[in-house]
């Protein structure tokens, strides 16, 4: 059987049985099964692929970035960072909306997760804002479009992904996708300005109630201070950075504020390694498709295809791949589809000459997006679901909110040399720099 029919099998094979409402995992490792056995590859082969896809050092990061997520969910301590996101921009035009948004900010810098950030936010300020009279669709599609921004910001489990699979940087997309976290941060909170609904315009807060917010909230946002102050200055390595967070909230936060879930820690840890298993167990999965993809040759292919329309120019490549990535994120989760992909983004990064951070960022946004887009658009199934409401008026909802995901794609695209700037100046060796032969300072790729 030819490779392309075979590689139609697996497609085929692995949307029939998603849309069955077979988990994502076990749909991928249908269409192997079927690939394998089409191709008469061991199924020796197949398990080795899966353990080498898990077997990464740096994989062990996500546990503890759940665990962060997990530990200020159950504790109650969000709501302190929830009061002073109230008093900082509460007053604004969009009310709560802004709030949402700024919520989320804070949050992404702690749990790195997208689906623990719209667990969170619904849980939190989904029922004051349907009191207040906003709409069930506008608040699952703000709440969803605001959660998007973990992909991006540190400590973005699907960069650290990104970086163990593809050999990149953790440290430096991290810093490099702060440029587009804040866009589509800053983008919703325009767009709530003029366009979302007015809510209940409330009081601005004093100075002092500012500072009383902030001083309730000053120990839970220690937090992304760990975790950026001790990636960027070298301290500690992404996953130690997760060990010194979490060691922070069980010493610290958690007796200093809830003394009582103590008692629930336990809880707390067996359900972040049930969360853990199941990006584990997709990784697993994925790097045995993405293995056969490469076997059959398909990576080469479809970068054959882009280089003959693209050619080198690195722009041109990576619009396509975003219009790739787009297609292919509406139907899978952004981890499967880094691991799956990743070698035809080796490809085409080399091809173009491309900065491989830079190129990380991009496919980080475009992925992100893919999140609340049909027909899967997970977090804003999850979103629609917490608040209530119908996925088809939530995704109405939703339509005018992408164009802040189409700006910030753009501008990411465009201007590397912005979204480059923090880990050239911070960790120069993140994207490629080197030091200089005289000694003295880097020099850096354009």
């Amino acid at each position: 059987m030819s490779s392309p029919v075979v590689l139609g099998l697996m497609t085929f094979c692995f949307l029939f049985f998603g849309y069955l409402g077979v988990p994502v995992p076990f749909s991928l490792m249908a269409g192997v099964f079927v690939g394998a056995a089409s191709l008469d590859v061991s199924l020796a082969a197949i398990v080795q692929k899966m353990f080498d896809g898990v077997d990464s050092e740096a994989l062990l990061a996500i546990p503890f970035f759940l665990l962060v997520g997990e530990l200020m969910s159950s504790a109650n301590v969000v709501e302190r960072v929830a009061n002073l996101s109230l008093a900082l921009v509460g007053h604004i035009r969009g009310g709560l909306s802004q709030v949402v948004t700024v919520f989320s900010m804070f949050f992404s810098e702690m749990s790195g997760s997208t689906t623990a950030d719209v667990a969170v936010i619904s849980r939190v300020l989904s029922g004051p804002m349907k009191k207040e009279g906003y709409k069930p669709p506008f608040i699952a599609a703000i709440i969803a479009a605001a959660s998007t921004i973990a992909a991006l910001v540190p400590p973005s489990i699907t960069a650290v992904v990104y970086g163990a699979v593809g050999n990149v940087s953790i440290a430096g997309l991290f810093m490099a996708g702060a440029v587009p976290g804040l866009m589509i941060g800053f983008g919703l909170m325009i767009y709530c300005y003029f366009f979302g609904p007015l809510g209940k315009r409330k009081a601005r807060a004093s100075l002092g109630e500012i500072a009383h917010a902030a001083r309730d909230a000053a120990l839970p946002l220690m937090i992304p201070v760990i975790l950026l102050g001790g990636i960027l200055t070298g301290w500690f390595t992404p996953t130690e950075a997760g060990v010194v967070a979490v060691a922070w909230i069980i010493a610290v936060i958690i007796p200093a504020l809830n003394r009582k879930h103590l008692w629930k820690l336990p809880y707390d840890f067996c359900v972040a390694g049930l969360i853990f298993s199941l990006p584990l167990i997709t990784i697993a999965a994925a790097n045995a498709f993405g293995w056969m993809l490469a076997y059959m040759r398909g990576a080469i292919v479809i970068a054959d295809w882009i280089t003959s329309i693209a050619g080198s120019n690195s722009h041109h490549i990576m619009l396509l791949l975003v219009l790739l990535f787009t297609v292919i994120g509406d139907f899978i989760e952004p981890v499967p589809t880094i691991i799956i992909f990743m070698p035809l983004v080796n490809m085409l990064t080399q091809v173009g000459n491309i900065n491989p951070v830079h190129m990380g960022v991009v496919l980080i946004a475009t992925l992100a997006f893919g999140l609340i887009t049909p027909p899967y658009g997970l977090v804003l199934l999850m979103a629609s679901k917490f608040v209530g409401v119908r996925f088809s008026q939530a995704l109405r909802a939703a339509l005018p909110i992408y164009v802040v995901f189409f700006a910030t794609i753009g501008f990411t695209i465009y201007f590397p040399a912005v979204v480059l700037w923090l880990p050239k100046h911070v960790i120069p060796a993140s994207v490629g720099c080197f030091m200089a032969p005289s000694g003295q300072g880097y020099v850096c790729p354009k």
